[in-house]
């Protein structure tokens, strides 16, 4: 059987990444084939490397804005990776259309929001705003339309009493771990029905 090749893409420590790595293990019909930061610092790709995982970084600043020259070099290692699947995980750079359209149908990202709630920052200080009774994390399709596309699955969790804007991330969090693997593995099998936790 041959596996599906994917490539993950970071901005930060990249916990969601390494529960995907963690799930592409035995039957998995995926395994990794590059992680790749916009941050040559980010702590993900030690720990990326350390699980034997192929690795590169294309620092986005010294482009200062030009997103079409950053996302030319960015392309390099991962075209050269030749991925079947690009999953977003905490990537926290804005992908053009032209980008996106590389990848249409087969680029996944994670949103700490139940979609079509709440799309760009501060997901968990705006549910508590609006008095929502329940949160949660989506995993979509990316399409050039910033956090839209199709849904592939979501996880809630309840609002409690007393919550902080960092006490729903850290449960939402724990739901994401448990999310993104269960969809890749289903996308990776050609499954597009929507996976529900929680």
């Amino acid at each position: 059987m041959s596996h599906k090749r994917v490539a993950i893409l970071i901005s930060g420590g990249g916990s969601n990444m390494l529960a995907l790595l963690d799930s592409m293990v035995g039957d998995h019909p995926a395994r990794p084939c590059l992680v790749l930061s916009n941050d040559p610092k980010a702590g993900g790709l030690a720990r990326a490397a350390a699980r034997g995982v192929p690795v590169a970084a294309v620092d986005h600043r010294p482009f200062k804005g030009d997103r079409a020259a950053f996302e030319a070099e960015l392309l390099k290692p991962l075209e050269a990776a030749e991925p079947d699947i690009v999953c977003l995980a905490g990537f926290m750079r804005v992908l053009t259309g032209d980008f996106v359209s590389r990848f249409q149908g087969r680029m996944l990202n994670i949103h700490p929001s139940l979609l079509p709630k709440y799309t760009g920052l501060h997901t968990h200080a705006r549910a508590l705003e609006a008095g929502d009774a329940e949160h949660g994390c989506t995993v979509h399709e990316v399409t050039a339309v910033l956090d839209d596309g199709p849904i592939l699955g979501q996880a809630r969790v309840p609002v409690l009493d007393g919550d902080t804007p960092e006490a729903l991330a850290a449960r939402v969090l724990e739901q994401e771990h448990r999310l993104y693997p269960e969809v890749l593995r289903r996308f990776a099998e050609g499954r597009r029905d929507p996976v529900r936790l929680g």
